[in-house]
């Protein structure tokens, strides 16, 4: 019988994106992020509920089926906000801008991500709105765990909304204010050159797991960027011990991950992460960008080794990809699922049972060794601890060291297993299997392009080098127009969506790495048009993104009217930065064509993201990386540009200390607000010599007092304690007038008593303090600025 028609249909019924697809149907009155929404808040007067996550991501499915399926819990959404869902992949630049702000908010960031935001015209008819003054992730549909209900925040913010109005915008200025301070800025250059690089492998290292690999504790992340740098980076290092620190980090985390159940043993491929130490236990989706990514290293490790292990995980990891994850166009799907039928990993793990049904006899006995299920069942999903526990399969040594242990050759070794791995595969591939994200993203596409040419280098096979050259000549003709606008995303044959930096980075990347590939290995072909193919894209990229004052790059196209801030992002999280991978790429094409244009932009963009160097190598690392390969290439840069003279970052910072005419401390940099009573946090405020400043109530008319108040958390107030001001004995304000100003110099201290002000309290505070200096003949603009003073409720 035909499926009965759904109970409710939305907006998201017409999008192409399969994660907005999967809750066209709930009784939320979802918009797409757009006009349409936006006018809607606009004309209701009430502020948007903004929800992002993407298809394949768990706890994104537990909250659809928690709170956004539930009839009760939508109708009051639906009455008091205008519920707005978006794709975090098709829309990076929004995903961006609002984990900004639920990071500054919470001190901590996820999906799904769930904002609150400002409708257009609250504070008059020319305001756009869209500013966040709420956010967090998940939110359970009761109390738990110190979570409060999904309800609960609703109920709360919209008695914030309806009672503390101008409470709410004065905290989403202050949230926007900081997003812009972090995303819009370039900061002067800082001096750059060895020792940031020796930083960088020197932080890594320190955080080194020497035991089970990786770079800090569990959750463990496969962080390819870094394994890339440390790979790139180790021909530079200083002395033995350091490369041989650098080798046995790289060659620990790359086996751990290979071996472990992070990575698929029967069909190849990475899953997202490990949630223990071990690598043992993933969280079982699968990321075309981490396999893209991973494929690379791994074939740049083997070539770096001379490893025929780590080029059998390149292979593996490739062929997964060409056999799932692939469209008739030959271009690359998104993403793979975690669970099936709501089941974490159903679609991945194995118990004895199971694994009889598919094996039998000695085979059955080696599986079981070789995959460790004779030491008992290491999974069981948390969202059902009632149900049996299972098996993720993973090897407890590299396969030659176990044929050793087992007495057997290691060809006859791997022969076996590889015959083993394809009945186990051919059986999961009967059942259910987890669902897959079809669109294509073109950015993705490139790291993929070059994951495979990595591959083909090392394996010598040039298969992969072909199903690279598809893609790419699938992109170029379908997803960039003659314009040089290159699309983003498509899906059964509807492509659109404005690409971003990374798309054009992350392409000519791919490019690159396959007219190099394509070089070496069957160098009587043509490859021009790959080399032409990523100029192209360059120039093009550098028409819609370049920054030709400060040198850096634009995340995101101008003009764009549906972003708070058009940012440049400059740290790599789970993919790189478009500006490091797009300064990697004029490197490139330096050296490649010689042109010294390509020098030029390369230099410039360096110059602009000298300072996040300096300040954190490790969150910059792709393009710290980048800072290797100047070294290395082209080390006339440091007498052109200015990050090869400019003061350090210490040295900046001091003269800046120097010249503020106050200086704000706090004796703590993290305080708990009890459930009764109160925390005490001091500041100490130190007042430049020929300077005054004005007192929380100065006297004078125009003249702005000392206030501290609490920004980012609902629930909580400050209390200072002002110490007796004294009256301003200079000029006078106004000799007409019989007012009198009051004042403080030198150093003072302000207790401030931190206590709740309701029974729910939600986000995560930092004091925000606001003060006005004056000389005897001018009073500066008022400065305010957040404490890096971390606020939370027991």
């Amino acid at each position: 019988a035909p499926d009965a028609a759904p109970a409710h249909t939305n907006r998201l019924a017409e999008s192409n994106s399969p994660y907005l697809l999967q809750h066209a149907h709930n009784p939320v009155d979802w918009y797409p992020w757009g006009p349409e929404a936006f006018e809607a808040a606009r004309e209701r007067g009430v502020p948007i509920f903004l929800s992002v996550g993407y298809s394949t991501c768990y706890w994104c499915h537990v909250m659809e089926r928690e709170s956004f399926e539930d009839p009760a819990l939508a109708a009051f959404l639906n009455e008091r906000f205008v519920a707005i869902k978006v794709d975090r992949e098709q829309r990076p630049d929004v995903d961006r801008v609002y984990m900004e702000a639920v990071t500054a908010l919470t001190g901590r960031g996820g999906w799904p991500m769930s904002v609150f935001l400002t409708p257009p015209g609250a504070r008059g008819e020319d305001d756009p709105g869209l500013e966040p003054f709420w956010g967090g992730t998940y939110f359970p549909p009761e109390p738990r765990m110190g979570m409060p209900s999904f309800r609960n925040v609703l109920e709360a913010l919209h008695g914030a909304w309806t009672e503390r109005r101008a409470d709410v915008l004065t905290q989403a200025e202050s949230v926007t204010q900081a997003i812009r301070n972090e995303l819009e800025s370039t900061p002067a250059p800082a001096r750059l050159g060895p020792p940031q690089v020796a930083m960088a492998a020197n932080g890594l290292l320190s955080i080194f797991d020497k035991s089970e690999g990786g770079f800090g504790g569990a959750p463990k992340f496969p962080q390819p960027a870094i394994l890339d740098f440390l790979l790139a980076a180790r021909p530079y290092t200083d002395g033995e011990k350091t490369r041989a620190d650098i080798d046995s980090a790289l060659r620990t985390t790359l086996d751990a991950m290979a071996l472990g159940g992070l990575y698929d043993q029967v069909g190849g491929g990475f899953h997202r992460y490990s949630v223990d130490a071990m690598w043992r236990v993933p969280h079982f989706e699968k990321m075309l960008y981490d396999n893209a990514q991973l494929a690379a290293t791994y074939a740049r490790a083997a070539r770096t080794y001379d490893d025929p292990f780590y080029a059998r995980i390149a292979r593996e990891t490739a062929d997964y990809v060409l056999r799932e994850m692939t469209g008739a166009n030959g271009l690359f799907f998104s993403a793979q699922d975690a669970e099936v039928d709501g089941r974490e990993g159903k679609g991945y793990v194995w118990t004895n049972d199971t694994l009889a049904e598919v094996l039998e006899g000695d085979d059955l006995a080696f599986a079981k060794q070789v995959y460790n299920l004779d030491a008992g069942p290491n999974f069981r999903d948390p969202h059902h601890p009632s149900e049996p526990a299972t098996n993720v399969l993973y090897l407890s040594a590299r396969p030659a060291e176990l044929a050793a242990a087992m007495g057997m050759e290691a060809d006859a070794f791997r022969e076996r297993l590889e015959r083993i791995d394809s009945a186990l595969l051919a059986a999961r591939d009967a059942q259910e299997r987890p669902g897959t994200d079809d669109k294509t993203i073109a950015g993705w596409n490139g790291l993929m392009i070059d994951g495979l040419a990595q591959t083909a280098l090392a394996t010598g096979e040039v298969r992969y080098l072909d199903a690279a050259e598809r893609a790419a000549r699938a992109l170029l003709d379908g997803y960039l127009d003659d314009s040089g606008d290159l699309h983003r995303v498509g899906r059964a044959g509807d492509i659109g969506g404005d690409a971003l930096l990374e798309d054009y980075a992350y392409l000519a990347r791919g490019l690159l790495g396959a007219f190099r590939a394509r070089a070496q290995l069957t160098p009587e072909a043509d490859a021009s048009w790959l080399l032409e193919g990523a100029v192209r894209l360059t120039g093009h990229a550098r028409e819609r993104f370049w920054d030709g004052d400060a040198g850096a790059w634009f995340d995101t196209r101008p003009g764009q009217t549906d972003l708070l801030v058009r940012p440049r992002t400059v740290d790599d999280g789970a993919v790189p930065s478009g500006q490091g991978v797009m300064l990697h790429n004029l490197l490139t094409l330096a050296e490649i064509t010689g042109e010294e244009a390509f020098v030029g932009d390369a230099g410039r963009t360096l110059e602009a993201l000298s300072a996040a160097i300096a300040e954190h190598p490790v969150r910059t690392i792709n393009a710290t990386g980048a800072l290797a390969r100047v070294m290395a290439e082209q080390p006339r840069m440091f007498e052109t540009f200015a990050f090869g003279s400019a003061p350090t970052l210490a040295e900046q910072r001091e003269q800046a200390a120097s010249e503020q005419p106050v200086q704000v401390f706090s004796d703590v940099d993290r305080v708990t607000v009890p459930a009764q009573g109160a925390a005490v946090v001091t500041l100490r405020f130190r007042i430049a010599d020929g300077y005054h400043m004005n007192a929380p109530d100065p006297g004078v008319e125009g003249l702005t007092g000392l206030s501290i108040d609490i920004e980012g958390a609902s629930g909580l107030e400050a209390t200072p304690e002002y110490p007796e001001p004294e009256l301003y004995e200079g000029v006078a304000v106004n000799p007409a007038s019989d007012q009198r100003l009051m004042v403080y110099s030198g150093e003072i201290e302000v207790p401030v008593r931190i206590a709740r002000s309701g029974a729910f309290v939600a986000g995560q505070g930092r004091l925000r303090v606001t003060w006005q200096v004056c000389t005897d003949t001018e009073c500066l603009e008022p400065m305010s600025g957040a404490l890096d003073v971390a606020i939370e409720a027991e």
